[in-house]
Protein backbone atom coordinates (compact mmCIF):
# COMPACT_ATOMS: atom_id res chain seq x y z
CA UNK A 1 0.00 0.00 0.00
CA UNK A 2 1.64 3.66 -0.91
CA UNK A 3 0.17 6.50 1.12
CA UNK A 4 -1.25 6.69 4.51
CA UNK A 5 -2.56 8.72 7.52
CA UNK A 6 -2.40 7.46 11.27
CA UNK A 7 -5.03 9.27 13.51
CA UNK A 8 -5.98 8.75 17.01
CA UNK A 9 -9.28 9.69 18.80
CA UNK A 10 -10.41 9.31 22.27
CA UNK A 11 -13.97 8.77 23.55
CA UNK A 12 -15.64 8.11 26.72
CA UNK A 13 -18.31 5.46 27.88
CA UNK A 14 -21.61 6.79 29.23
CA UNK A 15 -23.61 3.98 29.63
CA UNK A 16 -22.14 0.87 30.08
CA UNK A 17 -24.52 -2.28 29.01
CA UNK A 18 -24.01 -6.22 30.06
CA UNK A 19 -20.71 -6.96 31.32
CA UNK A 20 -18.33 -8.87 28.77
CA UNK A 21 -17.63 -11.73 31.25
CA UNK A 22 -21.70 -12.65 30.56
CA UNK A 23 -21.39 -13.12 27.53
CA UNK A 24 -18.97 -15.68 26.96
CA UNK A 25 -20.57 -19.44 27.73
CA UNK A 26 -19.93 -21.86 30.22
CA UNK A 27 -16.23 -22.23 30.83
CA UNK A 28 -14.02 -25.15 28.79
CA UNK A 29 -16.54 -24.37 25.69
CA UNK A 30 -14.77 -22.68 22.51
CA UNK A 31 -17.03 -19.16 21.68
CA UNK A 32 -19.17 -20.20 18.96
CA UNK A 33 -20.03 -16.28 17.74
CA UNK A 34 -17.63 -13.11 17.49
CA UNK A 35 -20.10 -11.67 20.49
CA UNK A 36 -19.33 -14.92 22.87
CA UNK A 37 -15.61 -14.78 21.88
CA UNK A 38 -15.20 -10.64 22.75
CA UNK A 39 -12.23 -9.79 24.72
CA UNK A 40 -14.02 -6.16 25.43
CA UNK A 41 -17.35 -4.72 25.87
CA UNK A 42 -18.12 -2.00 23.33
CA UNK A 43 -21.97 -1.95 23.58
CA UNK A 44 -23.47 1.38 24.90
CA UNK A 45 -23.54 5.07 24.15
CA UNK A 46 -20.28 7.13 24.08
CA UNK A 47 -19.67 10.52 23.67
CA UNK A 48 -15.97 11.83 22.07
CA UNK A 49 -13.54 13.82 23.73
CA UNK A 50 -11.97 16.45 21.49
CA UNK A 51 -8.31 16.90 23.35
CA UNK A 52 -6.52 17.37 19.38
CA UNK A 53 -7.01 18.96 16.54
CA UNK A 54 -9.26 20.93 17.65
CA UNK A 55 -9.66 23.61 15.16
CA UNK A 56 -10.40 21.13 12.35
CA UNK A 57 -12.54 18.65 14.34
CA UNK A 58 -14.85 21.34 16.01
CA UNK A 59 -15.08 23.71 13.02
CA UNK A 60 -14.83 23.36 9.38
CA UNK A 61 -11.69 24.20 8.66
CA UNK A 62 -10.72 27.02 5.70
CA UNK A 63 -10.32 25.79 2.13
CA UNK A 64 -6.51 24.29 2.00
CA UNK A 65 -5.97 24.11 5.37
CA UNK A 66 -4.57 20.58 5.58
CA UNK A 67 -3.79 21.25 9.16
CA UNK A 68 0.54 21.99 7.99
CA UNK A 69 1.82 25.90 8.51
CA UNK A 70 2.53 28.11 11.38
CA UNK A 71 -0.45 26.33 13.63
CA UNK A 72 0.81 23.07 13.64
CA UNK A 73 -1.45 20.19 13.92
CA UNK A 74 -1.38 17.10 15.55
CA UNK A 75 -1.40 15.11 12.51
CA UNK A 76 -1.46 16.91 9.29
CA UNK A 77 -2.43 15.44 6.44
CA UNK A 78 0.16 14.44 4.08
CA UNK A 79 -1.40 14.74 1.00
CA UNK A 80 0.30 14.43 -2.59
CA UNK A 81 0.00 17.25 -5.30
CA UNK A 82 -3.45 15.49 -7.11
CA UNK A 83 -4.97 15.60 -3.22
CA UNK A 84 -3.60 19.13 -2.68
CA UNK A 85 -5.11 20.17 -5.56
CA UNK A 86 -8.54 18.89 -5.28
CA UNK A 87 -8.74 20.32 -1.66
CA UNK A 88 -7.98 23.44 -3.29
CA UNK A 89 -11.11 22.63 -5.41
CA UNK A 90 -13.43 22.13 -2.71
CA UNK A 91 -16.74 23.40 -3.26
CA UNK A 92 -19.82 22.54 -0.64
CA UNK A 93 -22.28 23.85 -2.67
CA UNK A 94 -21.86 21.94 -5.75
CA UNK A 95 -21.41 18.52 -3.39
CA UNK A 96 -24.58 19.23 -1.79
CA UNK A 97 -26.08 19.94 -5.80
CA UNK A 98 -24.74 16.34 -6.46
CA UNK A 99 -26.29 14.88 -3.45
CA UNK A 100 -22.86 14.51 -1.93
CA UNK A 101 -22.88 16.28 1.37
CA UNK A 102 -22.13 13.27 3.62
CA UNK A 103 -18.57 12.94 1.94
CA UNK A 104 -17.16 14.05 5.07
CA UNK A 105 -19.48 11.55 7.17
CA UNK A 106 -18.04 8.26 5.67
CA UNK A 107 -15.80 5.36 7.17
CA UNK A 108 -12.30 7.30 6.37
CA UNK A 109 -13.59 10.12 8.54
CA UNK A 110 -16.69 9.58 10.98
CA UNK A 111 -14.96 8.88 14.24
CA UNK A 112 -12.92 11.92 13.91
CA UNK A 113 -16.27 13.72 13.93
CA UNK A 114 -17.28 14.74 17.32
CA UNK A 115 -20.73 13.05 18.59
CA UNK A 116 -22.34 10.30 20.07
CA UNK A 117 -21.68 6.60 19.16
CA UNK A 118 -23.79 3.85 19.77
CA UNK A 119 -22.48 0.18 19.81
CA UNK A 120 -24.94 -2.68 19.77
CA UNK A 121 -24.67 -6.41 17.91
CA UNK A 122 -27.29 -6.43 14.85
CA UNK A 123 -26.42 -10.31 15.22
CA UNK A 124 -23.99 -12.51 16.93
CA UNK A 125 -21.32 -11.87 14.28
CA UNK A 126 -22.42 -8.54 13.15
CA UNK A 127 -21.18 -5.47 15.61
CA UNK A 128 -23.32 -2.48 14.73
CA UNK A 129 -22.10 1.47 15.21
CA UNK A 130 -24.49 4.21 14.74
CA UNK A 131 -23.53 7.61 14.68
CA UNK A 132 -25.28 10.88 15.49
CA UNK A 133 -22.89 12.84 13.00
CA UNK A 134 -24.66 12.34 9.65
CA UNK A 135 -27.12 9.74 11.15
CA UNK A 136 -24.51 6.74 9.75
CA UNK A 137 -24.53 3.42 10.86
CA UNK A 138 -21.55 1.31 10.21
CA UNK A 139 -21.54 -2.54 10.48
CA UNK A 140 -18.37 -5.18 11.24
CA UNK A 141 -18.69 -8.07 9.78
CA UNK A 142 -16.92 -11.17 11.93
CA UNK A 143 -16.07 -14.57 10.56
CA UNK A 144 -15.20 -14.10 7.12
CA UNK A 145 -14.41 -11.89 3.91
CA UNK A 146 -16.05 -9.31 2.01
CA UNK A 147 -18.58 -10.66 -0.78
CA UNK A 148 -17.98 -10.09 -4.22
CA UNK A 149 -21.17 -7.93 -4.89
CA UNK A 150 -20.81 -5.53 -2.46
CA UNK A 151 -21.34 -2.16 -3.44
CA UNK A 152 -19.50 1.42 -2.53
CA UNK A 153 -21.34 3.43 0.10
CA UNK A 154 -20.07 5.98 2.76
CA UNK A 155 -19.04 3.24 5.43
CA UNK A 156 -17.80 1.21 2.78
CA UNK A 157 -17.67 -2.71 3.96
CA UNK A 158 -15.55 -3.84 7.21
CA UNK A 159 -14.18 -7.41 7.86
CA UNK A 160 -13.91 -7.54 11.93
CA UNK A 161 -11.69 -9.55 13.97
CA UNK A 162 -10.98 -9.53 17.84
CA UNK A 163 -6.89 -9.23 18.43
CA UNK A 164 -4.83 -9.59 21.40
CA UNK A 165 -3.38 -5.83 23.12
CA UNK A 166 -0.15 -6.87 23.35
CA UNK A 167 -0.13 -8.00 19.39
CA UNK A 168 -1.68 -4.48 19.12
CA UNK A 169 0.74 -2.47 21.28
CA UNK A 170 3.79 -4.36 19.48
CA UNK A 171 2.70 -2.92 16.27
CA UNK A 172 1.79 1.01 17.16
CA UNK A 173 2.81 2.03 20.34
CA UNK A 174 6.54 0.47 20.25
CA UNK A 175 8.42 -1.08 23.17
CA UNK A 176 7.52 -2.35 26.30
CA UNK A 177 8.92 0.16 28.18
CA UNK A 178 7.30 2.81 25.97
CA UNK A 179 3.59 1.48 26.59
CA UNK A 180 4.09 1.39 30.12
CA UNK A 181 4.75 5.31 30.47
CA UNK A 182 1.97 5.49 28.02
CA UNK A 183 -0.74 4.14 30.15
CA UNK A 184 0.71 5.32 32.82
CA UNK A 185 0.76 9.00 31.68
CA UNK A 186 -2.85 8.43 30.23
CA UNK A 187 -4.76 6.56 32.81
CA UNK A 188 -2.54 6.55 36.19
CA UNK A 189 -1.34 3.68 38.35
CA UNK A 190 -3.00 0.96 38.34
CA UNK A 191 -5.23 1.95 34.94
CA UNK A 192 -4.93 0.14 31.45
CA UNK A 193 -6.21 -2.18 28.95
CA UNK A 194 -8.89 -4.40 29.35
CA UNK A 195 -7.36 -7.34 27.52
CA UNK A 196 -8.12 -6.86 23.69
CA UNK A 197 -9.14 -4.68 20.94
CA UNK A 198 -11.68 -4.42 18.00
CA UNK A 199 -9.78 -4.82 14.58
CA UNK A 200 -11.32 -3.82 11.25
CA UNK A 201 -10.53 -3.25 7.47
CA UNK A 202 -12.68 -1.63 5.80
CA UNK A 203 -12.75 -0.94 2.02
CA UNK A 204 -15.42 -0.36 -1.06
CA UNK A 205 -16.15 2.74 0.12
CA UNK A 206 -17.30 5.72 -1.44
CA UNK A 207 -14.76 8.43 -2.26
CA UNK A 208 -15.00 10.97 0.44
CA UNK A 209 -13.39 13.27 2.73
CA UNK A 210 -10.44 13.29 5.14
CA UNK A 211 -11.95 16.80 6.54
CA UNK A 212 -14.58 18.34 5.98
CA UNK A 213 -12.45 21.29 4.47
CA UNK A 214 -12.35 18.53 0.97
CA UNK A 215 -9.32 16.75 1.98
CA UNK A 216 -10.03 13.90 -0.47
CA UNK A 217 -9.94 9.87 -0.11
CA UNK A 218 -10.86 7.50 -3.27
CA UNK A 219 -12.66 4.57 -3.60
CA UNK A 220 -9.58 3.12 -4.00
CA UNK A 221 -8.52 3.54 -0.34
CA UNK A 222 -7.99 1.04 2.35
CA UNK A 223 -9.24 1.87 6.33
CA UNK A 224 -7.63 -0.07 9.15
CA UNK A 225 -8.91 0.43 12.51
CA UNK A 226 -8.26 -0.27 16.18
CA UNK A 227 -10.86 0.36 19.22
CA UNK A 228 -9.88 -0.54 22.39
CA UNK A 229 -11.07 0.25 26.04
CA UNK A 230 -8.71 1.64 28.81
CA UNK A 231 -10.52 2.01 32.86
CA UNK A 232 -8.84 4.25 34.59
CA UNK A 233 -8.20 3.79 38.40
CA UNK A 234 -11.22 5.77 39.25
CA UNK A 235 -13.61 3.51 37.08
CA UNK A 236 -13.38 6.00 34.32
CA UNK A 237 -13.96 4.13 31.05
CA UNK A 238 -12.79 4.85 27.65
CA UNK A 239 -12.50 3.58 24.07
CA UNK A 240 -9.25 4.44 22.16
CA UNK A 241 -9.72 4.78 18.35
CA UNK A 242 -6.79 4.45 16.24
CA UNK A 243 -7.25 4.73 12.17
CA UNK A 244 -4.87 3.63 9.48
CA UNK A 245 -5.92 4.71 6.11
CA UNK A 246 -3.97 3.70 3.05
CA UNK A 247 -4.78 5.51 -0.53
CA UNK A 248 -2.75 5.24 -3.53
CA UNK A 249 -4.84 8.24 -5.18
CA UNK A 250 -4.11 11.16 -2.95
CA UNK A 251 -1.32 9.93 -0.23
CA UNK A 252 1.91 9.88 -0.68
Amino acid sequence: MRGFLLATSVIILIVLSTPVEAQRGGAGQPPATARAAAPIDLTGYWVSIVTEDWIWRMTTPQKGDIGAGPTGGFAPIPLNPEGRRVTLAWDPVKDEAEGNQCKSYGAGNIMNVPGRFHFTWADDNTLQLDVDAGMQTRLFHFGGAKPNDVQPSWQGYSVATWEGISEFERTHLGTPQGRGQLLTQSFGEGGGSRGGNLKAITTTMRAGYLRKNGAPYSDKAVLEEHFRVFTEPNGYVWLITTSLIGDPQYLP
